[in-house]
This record gives structure tokens, sequence and C-alpha cells, in this order.
């Protein structure tokens, strides 16, 4: 990316054996370039494999079907993948091996922005591409990352609006895994619910570890707030395995939807499979895709799923959608650049449009943002969301927060002469915050 010819003497033995030498030391790249390798970094052990171990069968779904269709510039997909066992410093090796040592021409992977942050350098130094399928925290965007799931203008803000129009609420609980995605993610939340005119007593903000289990004062503390005559509600960004006890800790102390509902950003059908759903009938989770949406190429993924996993209780999510469509966008940007060389793809990425599965086509922007719609679900006794708002359009991604000073005057745009993801709109200059 960014040879010398031999005179000699030698003998025609020697000769032969230079040859013979020549062409075994040729081998072993020639059959590395037989194949497109594909990254897949996702935890399958730890406190996160609960979420990302189906984002792993997905991706060998997708790519299994893209090789049935022909392949990739007229190469079959090699999938690639490893382990970072919810080890956020892991991440980083497990990443840095894909690119280096296995030559993957990108990767497919993180859930937590923790994971993500931890990658970035790598793929920034190395130079290859990270199609993220998560939602986040915003305040970044990196060349060499396409995030494919939803910024907090697409989740967090929407699912605010409509519980202050929807439910009245006045109080709000901020319970998040202390970690950066539900702290910043928080630091945004309360910025505009003060810029709506709540006041700083009406908003409670709790953090716990990853993999928390002992919820039973934390919810105790919940009903305390959300008895003083206001109406409450909690917003959740409680992450992984941690969600299965939170939400029976609820279930026990009978919060019910009616009461304080909780509207959850990174609970999904995947996590409800493992709980018993009756306590939490109404309570919500803001996504951008939900297995109960009723669209024709939603019915065909369902059932691809299904019978891809020889299983007809495995369950779609959000961030599986994410992957659907990030991967499509590749595919659909290599073949445009007929190069899977990373600067020609990323170029190429900017404006490539495929069908979602909630209806239309998502777009992605020069931020390396998408647009999306925006539905809120109420949790149903068997596991599924019943969605009960949904935007017109499809909303698109802002990367840069409007509710925080810092961040309110940057934008990314990625396309050339520009290619900056922290451009400064009031002093017209590129640098200074995030990636």
């Amino acid at each position: 990316m960014r040879t010398k010819q031999l005179t000699s003497s030698f003998g025609i033995s020697a000769l032969a054996g230079l040859a013979m030498g020549a062409m075994a030391a040729m081998s072993a790249p020639a059959m590395a370039q037989d194949t497109i390798k594909v990254g897949i970094l996702h935890s399958l052990s730890g406190t996160m494999a609960i979420s990302e171990t189906t984002l792993k069968d997905v991706m060998l779904m997708l790519i299994d079907e893209q090789n049935k269709k022909g392949g990739l510039l007229g190469k079959k997909l090699e999938p690639v993948v490893v382990d970072p066992a919810s080890n956020w410093p892991l991440f980083a090796e497990k990443a840095r091996e894909l690119i280096s040592k296995d030559k993957v021409s990108a990767v497919f992977g993180c859930w937590t922005s923790v994971s993500r942050k931890s990658v970035l350098p790598v793929f920034e130094e190395l130079n290859n591409i990270l199609f993220y399928p998560v939602q986040y925290e915003g305040e970044e965007s990196s060349r060499n990352v396409f995030y494919t799931g939803a910024a907090p203008n697409q989740q967090a803000i929407p699912a605010v609006d409509y519980l202050m129009e929807k439910e009245q609420v006045q109080r709000w609980v901020l319970a998040g895994t202390d970690y950066v995605y539900p702290r910043t993610t928080n630091k945004i939340l309360e910025a505009y619910l003060k810029s709506k005119g709540v006041k700083p007593e009406d908003i409670m903000i709790n953090y716990t570890p990853f993999g928390h289990s002992d919820w039973q004062s934390i919810v105790a503390d919940i009903k305390k707030f959300g008895s003083g005559g206001k109406k409450t509600a909690v917003v959740s960004t409680i992450n992984g395995d941690a969600n299965v006890p939170f939400y029976k800790e609820l279930g026990n102390q009978g919060v019910k939807a009616e009461d304080i509902p909780v509207v959850a950003f990174s609970v999904g059908e995947e996590e409800l499979a493992g709980i018993d759903t009756k306590p939490l009938l109404g309570h919500l989770a803001a996504w951008n895709y939900f297995q109960s949406v009723e669209t024709p190429a939603n019915s065909d993924f369902i059932k691809a799923w299904k019978a891809y996993t020889k299983n007809d209780k495995r369950v779609t999510n959000d961030p599986m959608e994410a992957h659907y469509i990030g991967f499509n966008m590749w595919v659909k940007a290599v073949e445009s650049a007929g190069t899977t060389e990373p600067d020609k793809v990323i170029d190429a990425m900017i404006g490539v449009s495929v069908p979602n599965l909630t209806g239309g086509y998502s777009a992605m922007l020069p931020n390396h943002h998408i647009t999306k719609p925006v539905l809120i679900g109420e949790v149903q006794e068997n596991g599924q969301f019943d969605v009960v708002s949904k935007t017109s359009g499809l909303v698109p991604g802002d990367e840069w927060s409007d509710y925080l000073p810092d961040s309110k005057d940057l934008i990314a745009d990625w396309r050339k002469p520009m290619s900056c993801g922290n451009f400064n709109v009031k002093t017209g200059k590129c640098g200074g915050k995030g990636s």
C-alpha cells in the first residue's frame, strides 16, 4: 500500500532450485489473496456475551449469504472470528491481530463504547475500517469508523421527548453502567432536560459497575424518588447481563410501567429472552428496529435468521439490523471502488444507500453516521415490543451534540477537501476535540 533482477553464473540445477523456492515463497500470499477476509470482533464470553454473541452469528449469516451470491469481486468472503472476552484492552490486541496478522479488509465489531475507544487508535494507526453497530454517546467521528448504530439524537433525545409528551414525565432517573457511554449520554440528557425547564432536584443520576447484580437498594431509591407527587421515569443505559437482575428487582418491588416507566437504550429482544417479562409489561425501549416491525424485508430477514440458526426461538434485534445495513453498505462500496483497499472504500462509502428492515433506505452521511427511523416500543409478554411511536421519516445521525457547549459548534465531514471529524463552524478550523 502506503524486483531486482538476478544475474549470476548459477548452474541449471541452482536456477531450478531458486525458481522452486520462489514459487514456494509466493504460494502463501497467493493463497491468502484467494479470499477476502472479514474480521468479527465481538465478545463471546464475559459480561457482554449476552448481547454480542448474536452479532457474531448474524455476521456469519450475512457472509454466508454473500458467498452464495458469488462472493465479492469474484472472491469468497472468509470470516475471521476472535473473542475479546469483554476485556477492553484485549479488544485493541485482537483488533491489531486481525489487521496485521490476519490481513482482514474490514472489521465488524464492538458493543460498548469503552471497547470502541480501545480499538480506535489501532484502526487509525493501521488504516483499516471498523463498522460499529450499537447506539452510542456521540462526541466522536473517525475517518476509519462507520457508526451504524444510533447517535443520541436518534435514540436518547426522542425517548425523552416521548416520555415528556405522552407520559407527562417531570422527574427523571438516569441509571447507567459506569463507563463512557452512559456517562456521556446522561451528560447530554441532563443538559437537554435542563434546557426544557427541568430542575436539578428533579434529576437523579446513578451508576453501577458492569455485571452489577444487587439492585434492591437502588430500586428502593428509585421508588422513593418517584413518590414525590410528580410523574417519574427511568432512562436506562444499563448494559449487558446486569439488565437481568435489574428488571427482576423491578418486578420484585412492584415497579409497574404505569407508575414509573423505564425506557431502556440497551435492552432488546435478546436480553428479554433471558427473563420473565410479565412484571415488565408496558416498560419501554428506544431503538431504530424491532423484530415486531411488519415489513417484507424484515419478514425475509427473520425467516433467513431462523433457518440459518436452525432455531425458531432465536430473536432478532436492533444491533443485528445495524450490522445488516453496515455489511450491505460495505459490499456496495467495495463493488463501486473495485477494491477492498481501505482508502478507496472509505471514500466510496459516503452516499451509499441500502434498504433497512423497517422500511425505506438508510444512507451513509459525510460524518460517517447513517439515517435511521426512531421507534419506541412497549415490552410484551412474549418478549417482543409493540411499537407505540415511530418517526415519520429517517433521522440523520448527529455526531456532535447540540446541547454540550464544547460540541455544539462542531461538525464532521470526511469528504475531500475538508476531510475533518471536528470542524468548528465558528472558528473555521479543524481539530481540537475528538477524533
